[in-house]
């Protein structure tokens, strides 16, 4: 992609420099993602700023979506390495710009997506702060993917969803003493492991084993 940029230059081919650069920084999350420090994910959060001086909300409105919402991921995977609260709040403001073009109605499944990632994001956020106001907006935001990433149509992304839901349901109920909004965690983690078990994910049925492994222990039983 680097070669590439030498000839995809702005000032040539705008566009396609802005679509080198965004490819850019999904190749260094992506290394980000298997190293340690943050030096790629940094280099990857910056690919995708420069991608956004081109691929514009008015010119491409779509391709700015994506790469807000890559954005967001890059953010979000840079925040769970730092302490503060500083890059999830970007990732926060990246995936709501990235949800005003990809909208419902034009996008279903990649608006579903981009909910999700900010339900992690909120959820990341909820963790490290007091209260639940974060976590609160995280389930409404898993509520909102679960509305087009239904387990008839993609059952594994459903049960990701339920996970992720399970998971901020629990620090609700635990925080706020609340046995009910526990139940709801229980049954949510269930059903993402039925789903899990059924299309062979072991990966994630074992995170989600443990994570209801927490949620029975809140709830006493």
């Amino acid at each position: 992609y680097r070669e590439a940029l030498k000839e995809f230059t702005r000032a040539r081919v705008p566009l396609q420099w802005a679509a080198t650069q965004n490819n850019l920084g999904t190749a260094l999350q992506t290394l980000g993602a298997r190293e340690s420090g943050t030096g790629r994910l940094e280099e990857a959060v910056a690919a995708y700023r420069e991608a956004l001086k081109e691929w514009t909300r008015e010119r491409v409105p779509l391709d700015w979506a994506m790469t807000q919402n890559n954005l967001g991921n890059a953010l979000q995977a840079l925040g769970a390495r730092e302490s503060g609260t500083g890059r999830l709040e970007e990732a926060v403001a990246a995936y709501r710009e990235a949800l005003k073009e990809r909208t419902r109605e034009r996008v279903p499944l990649q608006w579903a997506m981009t909910q999700n990632n900010l339900g992690n994001a909120l959820q990341a956020l909820g963790e490290r702060e007091s209260g639940t106001g974060r976590m609160e907006e995280a389930v409404e935001a898993y509520s909102e993917a679960l509305k087009e990433w239904t387990r008839a149509r993609v059952p594994l992304d459903w049960a990701m969803t339920q996970n992720n839901l399970a998971g901020a349901l629990r620090l609700i109920g635990q925080r706020r003493q609340d046995r009910a909004v526990l139940e709801q965690a229980l049954l949510a983690i269930d059903g993402a492991l039925e789903e899990f078990r059924k299309g062979g994910a072991s990966y994630y049925v074992q995170i989600a084993e443990a994570r209801r492994a927490k949620i029975v222990q809140a709830l006493g039983r």
